[in-house]
């Protein structure tokens, strides 16, 4: 295991990217479909448009700063940081973040906190940040810990957003917000009318390296934000498209299942059913857009890993901000 970790054909840990290797020794099955359903999401095409008849709304994402300064922030209406503002998670490194948001031009200013975070949970704050009774000054940015607000934008047109910090247990006792992850706090929890969720955790099967939380996936299926920003995870930094359907379904429930190694996926099982109506359910759907001209889903949702870091490199991409018209 050792050399081949050296000749970089496998990974060194569960916070980095799979290499092929690893997923044909993990489950070849898992891999084909990955792919095909990756494909399928790229002919169904934006999971929706801005409206016509109104200005869109221009919404920045960042998140995993860990105490970095990123340079070159797009304008837009609304900016999202999704949590690990900082390392130390010292009330004074946080505020330096908050400092550098403050001072973006961007109308509206959202920020979560993440694991890293731990001033902002009251169980993991430094000693001397109690000590001294450190606080931080958000400076009229909206801090959301559990908790949401109703946007204005141009033409009337309103956002409401929610956002919570918590992750299922990833560390230590100093690590933020952390919960068992057998005992997920999300089940009904989140405001059936958010049009935008913030969380720092990313849900299970997206865009997580399978690191991800089955319960905040299944808060998903119940309110069907149109815009989900999130981090933690930053090999999985990206975006994805959320069709809430069958297709969506089998994928999920796939990638959810305990994976069988090389060669017992090729012995014929109930994963196969799995992986045969992810092909049916997504060919349909592509079929029925192009053929027979139908619109995109309006059950759907974007799904933003707004990580800001190369890998676990501790480095900032080469452009770290997304950016999301809604």
């Amino acid at each position: 295991m050792g050399i081949l970790r050296r000749l970089s054909l496998r990974r060194p840990s569960k916070w980095e990217a799979p290499t092929l290797l690893d997923h044909m020794l993990s489950s070849p099955l898992r891999l084909v479909i990955t792919c095909i359903y990756h494909l399928l999401l790229l002919l169904r095409g934006k999971p929706f448009r801005p409206p016509s008849d109104k200005p869109p709304i221009r919404v920045v994402c960042l998140s995993d700063t860990h105490d970095q300064i990123v340079r070159n922030v797009p304008d837009g209406d609304l900016l999202l940081h999704a949590g690990d503002l900082s390392n130390s998670g010292s009330a004074d490194d946080i505020q330096k973040q908050v400092d550098w948001l403050a001072s973006l031009p961007h109308r509206h200013k959202i920020v979560i906190a993440g694991n890293h975070d731990s001033w902002c949970d009251v169980r993991t704050r430094l000693v001397q940040d109690k000590r001294e009774a450190k606080r931080v000054d958000f400076r009229g940015l909206h801090y959301l810990q559990d908790g949401s607000v109703t946007l204005d934008f141009d033409a009337g047109r309103k956002l409401n957003v929610y956002g919570a910090a918590d992750i299922p247990t990833c560390g230590g006792s100093d690590f933020a917000f952390q919960y068992p992850a057998d005992r997920s706090p999300w089940r009904g929890r989140i405001p059936i009318e958010t049009d935008v969720l913030v969380t720092h955790t990313p849900p299970l099967s997206h865009r997580d390296l399978g690191l991800g939380c089955p319960g905040l996936l299944e808060e998903l299926w119940r309110v069907k934000p149109r815009l989900h920003v999130f981090g933690h995870i930053h090999c999985g930094r990206g975006q994805e498209s959320l069709y809430f359907d069958e297709c969506q379904r089998a994928y999920e429930t796939l990638m959810s299942s305990p994976p069988r190694g090389a060669i017992f996926d090729l012995i014929p099982n109930g994963r196969w059913l799995d992986a045969l109506k992810v092909i049916y359910y997504g060919v349909n759907a592509v079929a029925f857009k192009y053929l027979m001209l139908g619109p995109g889903s309006n059950n759907a949702s974007l799904m933003v890993n707004a990580g800001c870091m190369q890998g676990n490199t501790g480095k900032l991409c080469k452009s770290p901000a997304q950016v999301v018209e809604l």
